[in-house]
């Protein structure tokens, strides 16, 4: 892996500009217990060698502050090691204040002032935490905080404390990117359009967000909601890939029991838009049962890519789904680019009509007097069909019709 990265754009690169696609799965260990979750059911190597199996080529680590002063930091370090042997970069996630499950607004974690995040001591302990992994070359990024939420949330106070936190952390481990979230359970950055950060440095900065279909209601024409969040999720954070950021999706999921209808069809509108954007991503999650979350031992996690022994995959063809995210494909390619071809032009801009009316997959044609789209067949060719959906039924599948063909700068060969 050519590290430490860099941003350039909209994109982060290696060394000598070699495009680097994040594609995380979240491992937590912000719990009360402040240890990396599975570890009593598989060791450390063979969970990280699992990580591997399923394509993913880094970790976002959750953590809490109370971590810093606590016995169990020396297990951090050991899990970060484990995942840098079998070359998994490593983004440090500053989750939470005090230890628990994450996240409600009136949970004392949710912004600074409230009762537990005093911005003093999150400066503390995130500077503690990028010391203790400076030189450690597979941690290449520092998330500053997750999900800000809360009735404190203010534009004031978020530029004066992320601000001040970026160059924090960015003068105690100067290799790492540095991630900055924004309001709403990091589903909202729209104020940034208006007002920049001001920071010393550059070449490292990246913005996070995060998308579930629990966060976007369920209610309405699959089409229509489709539509309808894609194009919040443009106005409030999407915006930033065409302003020259790069984009993590720190995290996305979905039940992977594949029992949950909202989850399966919030999929399906999620990978079109995360494909045509080429975001970086983070899988919610990789635990598949917890030591202890709100007073239940062992509780099974719906959203975990594992089955219950940590030792198997519990959804394989969701796994093949998301493996189509996992490479990079657009952007400006170099020759040294991972699978590119070594064209040097850049991907003409995304098409901004595709939201119009609140669907996001307009029809390609019309046929008889009725609406023709593309449809992927049952033997994944493509064919056309009449448009799915449009008459307002809230009950209708169109999720067959639900892709995007996307301008690829790297070659039909994935690399190895």
């Amino acid at each position: 892996m050519p590290l430490p990265l860099s941003t350039n754009s909209r994109w982060i690169a290696g060394e000598g500009g070699r495009r680097v696609k994040l594609a995380c799965m979240n491992w937590s260990s912000h719990s009360e217990l402040m240890l990396a979750e599975g570890l009593s059911k598989q060791p450390m190597d063979k969970i990280a060698k699992q990580i591997v199996s399923m394509g993913f080529n880094c970790v976002r680590y959750t953590w809490p502050v109370y971590l810093i002063t606590n016995d169990s930091l020396a297990s951090l370090t050991t899990v970060v090691s484990s995942l840098g042997k079998n070359n998994l970069m490593v983004i440090l996630d500053y989750h939470i204040s005090k230890p628990g499950w994450c996240c409600s607004n009136l949970d004392g974690n949710g912004f600074f002032g409230d009762k537990y995040f005093n911005p003093d001591q999150w400066i503390t302990g995130m500077t503690r935490m990028a010391t203790l992994f400076n030189g450690v070359t597979n941690v290449v990024g520092m998330s500053l905080r997750n999900e800000l939420r809360g009735p404190k949330q203010n534009v004031n106070d978020w530029y004066k404390y992320m601000q001040k936190g970026a160059e924090a952390v960015h003068s105690a481990i100067p290799d790492v990117l540095v991630i900055l979230s924004g309001f709403d359970f990091d589903r909202d950055l729209s104020f940034f359009k208006t007002q920049p950060v001001k920071l010393t440095f550059s070449g490292k900065l990246v913005f996070e967000a995060h998308w579930y279909g629990f966060s976007d209601g369920v209610t309405g024409n699959p089409n229509e909601v489709c539509g309808r969040v894609a194009t919040y999720m443009m106005n409030t954070y999407g915006y930033l890939v065409d302003q020259g950021y790069p984009l993590f999706v720190g995290e996305f999921g979905i039940d992977q029991t594949g029992a949950n209808v909202n989850g399966n069809r919030y999929l399906n509108c999620f990978l079109g838009v995360a494909a045509e954007l080429d975001l970086f991503w983070a899988l919610w999650t990789l635990a598949v049962s917890y030591y202890v979350r709100e007073g239940v031992v062992g509780l099974n996690e719906y959203y975990g890519a594992l089955d219950y022994n940590w030792c198997a995959h519990r959804n394989s063809s969701f796994i093949k789904r998301i493996s189509a995210l996992q490479a990079p494909f657009r952007g400006k390619p170099t020759s040294r680019s991972v699978g590119s071809q070594t064209a040097q032009s850049d991907l003409p801009s995304l098409n901004r009509a595709l939201y119009h009316k609140e669907i996001i997959r307009p029809p390609v044609a019309v046929r008889d007097g009725k609406s023709i789209c593309l449809n992927v067949a049952s033997d994944k060719t493509i064919i056309t069909n009449s448009c799915k959906c449009i008459n307002k039924d809230n009950t209708c599948d169109p999720s067959s019709q639900w892709f995007k063909l996307v301008d690829s700068t790297r070659s039909s060969k994935r690399a190895k």
